[in-house]
């Protein structure tokens, strides 16, 4: 078996153990590569097909997944294959058939994460990245043009023995052996089926047609998503990335799906707004089935499941491939700790409830901007208009989707003020000559921060040895420490939850926050989490046991 990478070794997968193979090769799957490699483990990423899928799917990421793409050190070169949202009225807008503007949502607002709160982006460009930065990255192999087949438990949850077959030549086989399987191979996918693991349903389902096409004159859009609320045609705009536009048309019940997906038919839908093929070039159709769906459990054994494997979600929020990310990023830190011999493996059993829950709440709401979209009723969609005016004039209305839930329980977190499990803030600093981002200056990873003097002055030797044994780092932002808060969005945040100090995760979600001086037990509660048994788990890159990932 072969690969694609420069990493690429001909030697059968058989004879070559490694800490974790991952079955798909998209952006979630990608990104959990370059994650692991980056913190030492082996990985085998098996991709079905021989070449990256060449047109636009998902088109829309938000500042907390270029926060994650950050960490993978893909933002560095490739920042501008994102486009922020900008519009006048806040981004995000709710039309009538008459397109009357009904209800506008804060898009621009500024984020948390320190990057615009959304952006369009083209996919292929982003998976050739991801796939370039998996080629560079020690430890990762990427075997395109080979199919999952099976899996099975081996030595009682202590590693997992794969099957895969050549895709183009089925009878053509190979046998991989890991410590762990991630099963990130999409919403038809095949490790969850075999696994035998439930799918929830929301109920909600819609046909619609997705259009990309690339302007040939110069367009100009009040709002970077506009959804067209017309019971007789319901409709959606959105910028799709730098030179991209994308429409999306439901389907209705006296057309049938084999017309909706023509080329005509989309023209046709897009002439009222003026996209004709004197004005376009036409990049893709496809019709697809808008559905809200979540797995039951995510895991089995050594056994994950990330990205739409786990969860699917209409595309109203654009949060589905967000939260695949988020997907990648909550459980490669916990595998890479557990691998690392500086956390049990009892880590891992948070990472499905704490996501399941999140993302269900995104879920729910993406659904219920769905049922609003889809009416086809004329008297309730005049019902619904109506009140989508009066809470436009309410000035207590929240307009801050898309949505940053809390995460599900139970969660790796300590209670304390309430912002614990939030996503936690990055903004400009300084520190020394060095000036930007926290997480480019100061370091991501385990994140103390205090705005009411220098953490390690609370903590005793031993566990500021031990913090920074995890790859913990720790700033002062008080204005009379070494780091610099430019733009005052630490202060901000510290008045908003009223406290004085946070310890933030490696996916940037708070694990605890309160007084300065409650910072020892932070630590120390953090340290009862990870390392129950302290005595067995000291070594920062203690290898995996030869037994774990297959190697005897």
């Amino acid at each position: 078996m072969t690969a694609s990478s420069k990493n690429s070794e001909p030697a059968p997968l058989l004879r070559r153990a490694v800490d974790c193979v991952i079955i798909g090769g998209g952006p979630v799957g990608l990104l959990t590569a370059v994650l692991l490699g980056q913190a030492g483990l082996r990985v085998s990423v098996v991709e079905r097909w021989a070449t990256r899928y060449p047109l636009p799917r998902a088109c829309t990421i938000d500042h907390e997944a270029l926060r994650i793409l950050q960490a993978a050190g893909l933002m560095q070169d490739h920042a501008d294959l994102f486009e922020p949202s900008r519009g006048e009225r806040g981004g995000y807008e709710f039309r009538n058939g008459e397109g009357e503007l009904l209800q506008a949502i804060d898009w621009n607002r500024p984020a948390e994460s320190g990057w615009a709160n959304t952006n369009g982006f083209y996919q292929p460009d982003l998976e050739a990245a991801l796939e370039n930065l998996a080629a560079s990255t020690p430890g990762v192999t990427v075997h395109r043009g080979w199919t999952f087949l099976s899996l099975a438990d081996e030595h009682g949850h202590e590693g997992v023995s794969v099957r895969v077959s050549r895709t183009e030549q089925p009878d053509e086989i190979e046998h991989l052996r890991a410590r762990w399987l991630i099963g990130a191979d999409g919403a038809n996918s095949a490790v969850r089926t075999q696994l035998g693991i439930e799918v929830g349903d929301s109920g909600f389902q819609a046909d619609w047609l997705v259009v990309d096409y690339r302007p040939k004159v110069e367009e100009n859009w009040s709002a970077f998503v506009t959804q067209y609320c017309d019971p007789a045609q319901p409709a959606t705009a959105v910028n799709s990335g730098p030179g991209r536009r994308r429409f999306e048309f439901m389907r209705r019940a006296d057309m049938a799906v084999d017309a909706l997906n023509r080329a005509d038919t989309a023209w046709r839908l897009m002439e009222p707004w003026g996209v004709t093929p004197d004005t376009a070039h036409l990049e893709r159709h496809a019709v697809y089935t808008f559905r809200g769906r979540w797995a039951r459990t995510w895991r089995k054994g050594n056994v994950f499941l990330a990205g739409d494997a786990a969860h699917l979600m209409p595309p109203f929020l654009g949060q589905g491939l967000c939260a695949g990310l988020r997907d990648a990023r909550a459980l490669s830190w916990r595998l890479a700790m557990a691998h690392q011999g500086l956390a049990t493996p009892a880590v891992l059993d948070t990472y499905g409830p704490e996501r399941s829950g999140h993302v269900r709440e995104i879920i729910d709401e993406a659904v219920a901007a769905g049922r609003v979209i889809c009416e086809l009723d004329p008297v309730k969609a005049a019902a619904r208009d109506a009140e989508m005016r009066k809470r436009s004039r309410d000035p207590l209305a929240d307009t801050r989707q898309p949505p940053h839930p809390r995460l599900g329980e139970p969660s790796l977190t300590m209670t304390s003020t309430g912002s614990e499990g939030r996503l936690a803030p990055q903004g400009r600093v300084r520190s020394g000559r060095r000036k930007g981002l926290f997480d480019d200056v100061v370091g991501q990873g385990w994140q103390l921060i205090s705005r009411a003097g220098n953490p390690t002055e609370c903590l005793g030797g031993a566990d500021m040895s031990w913090f920074r044994q995890i790859g913990g780092v720790v700033a002062d932002v008080s204005g009379r420490g070494s780091v610099e808060d430019l733009d005052g969005v630490y202060a901000r945040w510290f008045d908003e939850h009223e406290c004085q100090a946070l310890l933030a995760r490696p996916d940037f979600y708070v694990f605890a926050a309160g007084e300065h001086a409650s910072i020892p037990d932070f630590v120390s509660q953090l340290r009862r989490m990870l390392q129950p048994d302290a005595g067995r788990h000291r070594r920062r890159h203690a290898p995996a046991p030869r037994h774990e990932v297959g190697n005897q």
